[in-house]
């Protein structure tokens, strides 16, 4: 029997205040909260009825918050993100683990399933972002749990080499690269982008 592949997005419960706030410094509250809010919709739209995995939606400040009919909501623990990322990883049920945001326009199901299968022969994948940073990171979880997020330098160009220099001597897997919305200047070239299409 195969392993469950568990599929985590990660999210701020979509509340004024309390998150994308570097991109409501650049845009505003009222438009970085209705950014956040459209795009968590969509990003559960999207994957959360694939067959190929469970999805799970891990908030932060709590779970409490928000519900989705088909989608088990948990909370992220307290911490930096490479804390939060890493207790969730370790709670979900036996079988590799995926972890997105929710803040990534351009994802599809394609890009998970491929992640899923690079997850076969390696023991970590990521989705680089432009910035630096990753948009996705999945681990194989076995034969035992590798946490490679301590020590990171979140929201740098370097957090995805700070990441991976922890898996020295591990198989690591790259898939395509997207843009993650965090502050105006992204959202911008994504509108632009997406009126062009």
């Amino acid at each position: 029997m195969p392993l469950q592949q568990n599929l985590v997005i990660f999210a701020r419960l979509p509340r004024m205040g309390t998150g994308k706030r570097r991109l409501a410094a650049d845009v505003g509250a009222v438009e970085a909260l209705r950014f956040q809010r459209h795009c968590l919709t969509a990003t559960l739209r999207k994957l959360a009825n694939d067959p190929r995995w469970r999805t799970w939606l891990a908030l932060t400040p709590r779970a409490g918050g928000m519900r989705h009919a088909k989608v088990p909501t948990i909370s992220q623990p307290r911490g930096d993100l490479g804390r939060r990322m890493g207790a969730v990883a370790q709670s979900m049920p036996f079988g590799p683990v995926v972890i997105v945001g929710s803040d990534i326009p351009d994802i599809s199901r394609r890009h998970i399933a491929n992640a899923f299968q690079a997850l076969g022969g390696h023991d970590a994948v990521f989705g680089p972002a432009a910035d630096g940073g990753y948009w996705l990171v999945g681990l194989r979880r076995r034969p035992r749990f590798i946490d490679p997020f301590a020590g990171v330098r979140w929201s740098t160009p370097h957090a995805l080499a700070d990441t991976r220099a922890k898996l020295v001597g591990h198989k690591v897997a790259l898939v395509e690269t997207l843009d993650d919305i965090d502050i105006g200047a992204d959202l911008r070239r994504h509108l632009q982008r997406s009126s062009a299409r």
